[in-house]
């Protein structure tokens, strides 16, 4: 049997003991304030970063992990024994990540690498990882896996709510003056995956409002369809998730396991602190 190792970046949002269970290799996107540079999963995390904003009062800079950071992942899964290599990387349109992992490839001109652009991010992306990290453990062939993963891309569902603005006003996103008058009229922004980015798709009033409108998109999105996974996903709000999980569960039927997790510094430094939202999979009903 075929040994493919699965690799992929932490905009995948994959909990940690997640990517471990599966030995799945995760590339970090780094974080720098000024001088000071901080990479995700090692020396910083969503509360990190928000106490760093709040203190420096200004938005961090992200970079894509470097060709090097690759080729270094791949040159450890080759050391580990596989015979291939599958990398996942976060959506071309919003990150250099696939280029550079795309350059890295070239160091091992002899050896079976692939390299994806999932056009997803966030529990998105890492549920395309898990699937194919699932399928190789499961013996399946590299063309099945990554039929597998395209089939998953197709039938994802990402929506979040954002209870400020303030975040995406310091990044340039959107003015400050609007921002204030969005936060002074409880405007809370609904946001959605859409062609490889995320994108603002509504704006409704109050918090309260936000989470009825997640509940509905999220049973708009299971018409004639059956739920195969799901993850809440959050920025330093957990809380917020697991009572929106409850209500979506008071609702509608849900599975027993369910992944809770964080966006991740690279992710959530481009939509701010308290964010909630899901992210489910889901298949034709029969």
């Amino acid at each position: 049997m075929t040994n493919i190792a699965i690799i992929t970046d932490t905009d995948s949002s994959l909990p940690p003991e997640l990517a471990k269970k599966h030995a799945i290799i995760q590339v970090p996107i780094t974080i720098h304030f000024g001088e000071e540079t901080y990479t995700t999963g090692q020396d910083i995390d969503d509360s990190k970063l928000f106490t760093l904003i709040d203190q420096y009062n200004k938005l961090p800079t992200t970079s894509a992990p470097p060709p090097d950071a690759f080729v270094k992942a791949f040159q450890q899964a080759f050391d580990n024994g596989a015979d291939s290599i599958l990398c996942i990387c976060v959506s071309s349109k919003i990150s250099a990540t696939y280029n550079a992992a795309v350059t890295a490839r070239e160091t091992f001109p002899d050896h079976d690498i692939t390299v994806l652009d999932s056009l997803n991010l966030c529990m998105a992306q890492g549920f395309m990882v898990l699937a194919a990290a699932e399928a190789a453990e499961n013996g399946a062939a590299l063309d099945e896996i990554i039929s597998l993963v395209d089939e998953i891309g197709k039938n994802v569902f990402v929506y979040a709510a954002l209870p400020t603005l303030k975040y995406l006003a310091m990044g340039g996103r959107v003015g400050k003056l609007a921002a204030g008058f969005a936060d002074t009229f409880n405007i809370k922004p609904i946001l959605t995956s859409r062609d490889g980015k995320l994108e603002l798709l509504e704006k409704v009033r109050t918090q309260k409002k936000a989470e009825q409108r997640l509940i509905e998109l999220f049973r708009n999105s299971l018409q004639g369809k059956t739920i195969n996974k799901m993850a809440m996903v959050h920025v330093n709000n957990a809380h917020g998730a697991n009572n929106l999980l409850n209500q979506i569960r008071n609702e509608i039927p849900l599975p027993e396991n369910i992944i809770m997790a964080e966006f991740t510094a690279g992710l959530s430094v481009h939509s701010g602190s308290g964010v909630i939202g899901f992210v489910v999979i889901t298949t034709d009903a029969k």
